[in-house]
């Protein structure tokens, strides 16, 4: 649908290299080309049982794409992510501020460096949490979700989505209209496939069900997931997802920005805290917590690694997890992020000391 990028991009720079003389290089900070090496890392995680490969990593546009955000980091985030492999960018209709604004960002970024490598990309978005006014913006109804969807694409400049999610549960809405409007969206051809976030086991396990009735290609379930926070341990999601062979992506896997180490000497100035309260508040650092960090700190010291990097491993080498939604604020936290990859795998004995500082229940 787009052509092959690297002929396309590569004959229009010796095209004009030979009229003009211009140095490759110079071309290349006016027009992106993807890394050619970004597919040699072995960075790619079947989907449950799908035929669908996320990459290990993906990029979550969060925080740091909204309107207050600098588009040219923005947009050096996006292509440090893809450079390195990150094929997978998360998006939902609320994300900003102001809400949308994440997507228009996004928009831009595909049309100004990304069209040509489209098939090469996922690009997933969600609706489930308050968006506009009036009944008809929130929750689960098939009007909402539609509609939304529909209003993502426009924002995006994009005819359809790879991975489209209810963003959480709906209490009031019969789960039968949810799912058929999911069911609908594929049909459409405005999504390839279908996810599930926030939902615990018991209730993913209904939706499956009815999906499957529709022969909806229901493959993923987006949850927070972290060393901190062991809800889907506890709910059932983890397990009932093992069971259906479903993929489990993770958000807030630095339990935002507490598993990086960053506050253990007080609250930095550029930090998220300081920048951006809204999901992340001074109140949470509490004396407990703080011991907490020090005690993983350390342990990740001993390690030889950063405690970000062994947050980020912690989950990765966990079969069941699919990928890991990581955000940045600069494209070199991208590339540190990245590191978590190489790491060795967490022994026994440093599972359970972290499950004992954490302070999980068996």
């Amino acid at each position: 649908m787009y052509g092959e990028p690297k002929k396309v991009c590569t004959w229009i720079i010796d095209e004009v290299n030979n009229a003009y003389a211009v140095d490759k290089q110079d071309w290349r900070d006016l027009m992106y080309l993807a890394d050619e090496k970004r597919y040699e890392k072995d960075g790619f995680r079947r989907c449950g049982d799908s035929g669908l490969l996320l990459s290990k990593l993906s990029l979550g546009l969060w925080h740091n794409f909204g309107d207050t955000s600098s588009y040219g980091n923005m947009k050096k985030m996006c292509e440090t992510a893809f450079d390195n492999g990150i094929t997978h960018f998360d998006l939902a209709n609320n994300y900003g501020p102001e809400p949308g604004s994440a997507e228009i960002n996004f928009g831009k970024i595909l049309k100004d460096d990304f069209m040509p490598y489209r098939d090469e990309m996922i690009i997933s978005t969600k609706a489930g949490y308050d968006m506009w006014p009036g009944p008809y913006g929130n929750w689960g109804s098939r009007k909402y979700l539609i509609a939304s969807l529909d209003q993502s694409l426009k924002r995006m400049g994009l005819d359809y989505v790879d991975i489209f999610y209810h963003h959480r549960p709906d209490p009031e809405t019969p789960l039968e209209e949810t799912m058929g409007a999911l069911a609908q969206i594929v049909r459409s051809g405005k999504a390839l496939y279908v996810g599930l976030s926030n939902y615990p086991g018991d209730l993913m396990k209904e939706a499956s069900a009815i999906l499957d009735s529709y022969h909806v290609p229901f493959i993923i379930n987006q949850n927070r997931y972290n060393i901190f926070d062991r809800t889907i341990e506890k709910n059932g999601l983890k397990e009932t997802c093992r069971i259906l062979k479903k993929g489990i992506i993770c958000f807030s896997p630095l339990a935002q920005g507490l598993l990086t180490g960053r506050y253990l000497n007080g609250i930095p100035e550029d930090s998220r805290i300081s920048r951006d309260g809204r999901f992340l508040k001074e109140s949470s650092l509490t004396d407990e917590v703080l011991s907490k960090i020090r005690a993983l700190n350390d342990l990740a010291g001993r390690r030889g690694e950063e405690l970000s990097r062994m947050a980020l491993s912690w989950l990765l080498q966990d079969e069941l997890i699919t990928s890991v939604i990581i955000g940045a604020s600069k494209p070199e936290q991208i590339i540190e992020n990245l590191k978590a990859m190489e790491s060795s795998k967490l022994t026994d004995i440093e599972l359970a000391e972290i499950d004992a500082i954490v302070g999980t229940e068996e």
